[in-house]
């Protein structure tokens, strides 16, 4: 089979990460980009997933949430309870059901 040569320019430390990288799987650089072109082939398109984050990324509503909840703990006279306290606060809830 007749062989072509791809040249890629990429940054040095891009390429010494790289090869750190597949050093230590027991390939070379080389391999890593032949597999990468074989694997593209077999899919049908780029071998891993190429997404962007949606906007109002979870992150952020969850580390709000946190803060409010925060708060109101702290609003209600319950930020400082212990563990202990907790689950019997919890537990008395439960017996009233």
């Amino acid at each position: 089979m007749a062989t072509t040569l791809v040249q890629v320019r990429v940054d040095d430390e891009l390429k010494n990460q790289a090869n750190a990288v597949y050093d230590a799987l027991g390939i070379d650089l080389s391999t890593a980009v032949r597999m990468f072109l074989k694997r593209s082939v077999m899919v049908n398109g780029v071998p891993f997933d190429m997404t962007l984050p949606k906007s109002g990324y979870k992150a952020e509503r969850a580390a709000r949430a946190l803060w409010e909840l925060s708060n109101a703990a702290m609003e209600n006279g319950t930020s400082e309870m212990t563990l202990e306290e907790i689950n019997a606060e919890i537990e008395a809830v439960r017996e009233t059901k």
